[in-house]
């Protein structure tokens, strides 16, 4: 597979040009236990130096997975829902809180409490809904129980929502709608170009970290292959890792 990353470096060459700091994390979502695919995963992390944000989902986590992030830096745990199925009614998108519905309240205090619980310290009290959709009304639910951010796909519209940060995702190269394989390499660097000209050009916030998001049990090998590719060109550009804690931290 060869990409043509030449829009993209020429982007970046004009953040470095005009002095901008382009933050950049990574999230991985439904990790459950410790497999193969997450060790490659581990691995494509210190390789890169960039830490992956690992979405787990509570009430599938198995004994192994807390066991090898307690040994593992460069993997952070977050919260992914509570068991990862749909709950949308016929006809509507995916979506595990999507609508209100009876024990969804527990179900997200019941997430953070078990992680907290199987992590420790270790984890960052950051909520990812499964399918990237939340109804809104579960917002004040989060931020009554701890959670501190939410993380969800596309250029966010206000950094704070509800009291909780709002950090989410904007590269995404597996092809859901066709053959889970990779999405084409030329729509996905347009697509990656334009999200940080509209950062630089102002219209979008140009403060959010730039996320990428993959899905480790389900990589092709050419999906892995434009993972490792996107993070070296990424951060040979100029970018650099985001700290969330810190951002969490700080107000």
């Amino acid at each position: 597979m060869k990409t043509d990353w030449s829009p993209l470096t020429a982007e970046l060459a004009l953040w470095r040009r005009e002095d901008l700091t382009l933050p950049f994390w990574w999230r991985d979502d439904d990790a459950v236990a410790d497999t193969p695919a997450l060790a490659r995963l581990t691995r494509l992390a210190q390789d890169t130096g960039l830490p992956v944000h690992i979405a787990v989902i509570p009430d599938l986590i198995e004994q192994s997975l807390p066991l090898v992030v307690d040994i593992t830096h460069e993997l952070i745990p977050v919260i992914h829902g509570w068991r990862h199925i749909s709950h949308a009614p016929q006809g509507a998108k995916n979506a595990e809180f999507g609508q209100p519905r009876a024990g969804a309240d527990g179900e997200l205090r019941g997430g953070l409490h078990r992680l907290r619980g199987r992590f420790g310290a270790r984890l960052l009290p950051l909520f990812v809904p499964p399918w990237n959709r939340m109804d809104p009304a579960y917002l004040p639910v989060l931020a009554d129980a701890g959670y501190r951010a939410i993380s969800t796909y596309g250029p966010r519209e206000s950094n704070k929502t509800e009291g909780l940060h709002r950090i989410n995702t904007h590269i995404d190269p597996i092809f859901w709608r066709g053959d889970r394989g990779l999405v084409p390499p030329e729509t996905l660097v347009t697509g990656l170009t334009k999200t940080l000209c509209d950062k630089r050009e102002g219209r979008s916030d140009i403060t959010e970290p730039l996320g990428l998001l993959t899905h480790h049990l389900v990589h092709t090998e050419d999906v892995w292959a434009f993972s490792t590719d996107v993070c070296r060109v990424l951060l040979d550009g100029g970018a650099v890792p985001a700290d969330l804690r810190a951002i969490l931290d700080g107000a």
